[in-house]
């Protein structure tokens, strides 16, 4: 008997096909919504059911909580997967999706609303035990004294950030006193302009950490597991490229200990579902900066070395069933890495929309693709321009890196410009190969001019 008999699936592109090829293998027929320019979506055209929710602005489509409230009513749906970006972490929608009798596949509204303001996760994470980056350990208010005087206390260079900021807005680091005042102005602005909100947050800027993330699993009867860490470091401007698991240089015993911690939060909070701890990683110290709660889009490389379906595990706890296994059942076995593959310029990073007009997945033992396109698909200008992930799992890192070479160069993809480019040269590049490089190694090699 399947935990429900119907989901919508409110988002689009890989993520979308992702969750409905879960959903197929676990016999829930689907609802796709689409708006007007992505009716040619491969998802829409596999999906039981399809409704158009609005015109290409996602304001006006896939953020528009009353048109998917009623495409819903209208598919007599029971339950609904955000997927991740648009309405993923929305607190208000997932209390409109409950109130409105349906079951929203994620974490509770009020969960997602303590996480989402990144001084209450501080907060409630700092009162679970989970260690987090020295900082004002609150908002900051009008006081300059004080601020100047917490700066000196945490030591310079501190961070300023937006307390409803995320995936890399919202932030500015001040390098001396001088420069302290007006920095926390000029964010306090930014916030307000992007993220209706002002309020801002200190926290001591760490110089060259690694970005490494803790996946979790809870269910609603007080069972929580981890499945490893993933490297994430490296990053352009605070968005990620490419990710791998396990992260290269952390010992089991490191594993265990942070796991165990987030773990524990997780009941504390009452957390639902899956998620992820962000933290900061420098020498040997692990430092809480965020939890998203929603699916990551590098959630494929967690699943190739533990060998557990995020997307089924997410469903199946959302409809009150227990987790099928405990944290002793978990195996870790071989390595994973993930490229991000985008529609956009590899030098200048712009996004190159267009049609596709010859596409080639690769294949071979440990390659997994994740992908929308097809041939003939035009991709489209108004979204982000991710096209799909290339995935290679391996016994050890260095089979898996073999093999993700291998790929990308059998990877055929013509009409548009992708970034395939850059990761070449990344995985033919010393310092990845030898791994736990830091979140700035990327930004400091593309200033380099390929050899």
């Amino acid at each position: 008997m399947p935990p429900f008999k119907k989901i919508l699936i409110a988002n689009r592109g890989e993520i979308a096909l992702r969750v409905l090829r879960a959903c197929q293998a676990m016999n829930i027929r689907t609802v796709a919504v689409h708006s007007t320019v992505d009716r040619n979506l491969k998802h829409v055209g596999m999906a039981d059911e399809s409704v158009c929710i609005g015109p290409p602005p996602a304001a006006e489509s896939y953020m528009n909580v009353p048109a998917l409230i009623a495409a819903m009513e209208l598919t007599d749906a029971e339950a609904v997967h955000p997927g991740y970006g648009f309405l993923a972490e929305n607190a208000d929608f997932a209390e409109r999706v409950e109130e409105s009798g349906f079951v929203f596949i994620g974490p509770r509204a009020e969960t997602i609303r303590l996480m989402g303001d990144k001084v209450s996760a501080i907060n409630a994470m700092r009162q679970s035990g989970v260690p987090c980056v020295p900082g004002s350990n609150g908002p900051l208010d009008d006081d300059d004294t004080r601020s100047e005087r917490l700066a000196e206390e945490i030591g310079y260079p501190v961070l300023i950030k937006a307390a409803a900021g995320g995936g890399g807005r919202g932030m500015r680091v001040v390098e001396n006193p001088q420069d302290l005042i007006k920095s926390i102005n000029l964010t306090r602005q930014e916030a307000k302009a992007g993220f209706g909100d002002a309020t801002v947050y200190m926290e001591k800027y760490l110089t060259n950490p690694r970005h490494i993330e803790i996946q979790v699993l809870a269910d609603a009867h007080g069972n929580v597991v981890h499945l490893g860490e993933r490297d994430c470091s490296m990053q352009r401007r605070h968005q990620k490229v490419i990710e791998e698991a396990p992260a290269p240089g952390i010992t089991p015993e490191q594993r265990a200990h942070i796991g165990g911690i987030c773990t524990e939060a997780c009941r504390r909070i009452g957390y639902l579902g899956a998620g992820t701890f962000e933290f900061l990683y420098e020498s040997g110290e692990f430092y809480f900066i965020e939890m998203n709660t929603r699916i990551q889009v590098e959630h494929p490389v967690s699943e190739c070395i533990t060998g557990i379906d995020l997307i089924r595990a997410q469903i199946q706890v959302a409809a009150g069933e227990r987790l099928p296994f405990a944290q002793e059942d978990i195996r870790f076995s071989g390595h994973a890495i993930e490229c991000r593959i985008n529609a956009e310029d590899p030098d200048s990073f712009l996004p190159r929309p267009g049609m596709v007009e010859t596409f080639h997945a690769p294949g071979g033992p440990g390659i997994r693709v994740d992908s929308h396109i097809y041939e003939g698909y035009r991709i489209p200008p108004n979204y982000d321009s991710m096209i799909g992930k290339l995935i290679a799992y391996a016994e050890s890192r260095e089979a898996a890196m073999a093999r993700l070479r291998g790929a990308l160069e059998e990877m055929v993809l013509r009409g548009v410009v992708t970034n395939i480019p850059l990761h070449q040269r990344l995985l033919a590049d010393p310092g990845f190969r030898s791994g736990g490089s830091n979140i700035h190694y990327l930004e400091q090699l593309l200033k380099k001019k390929p050899s």
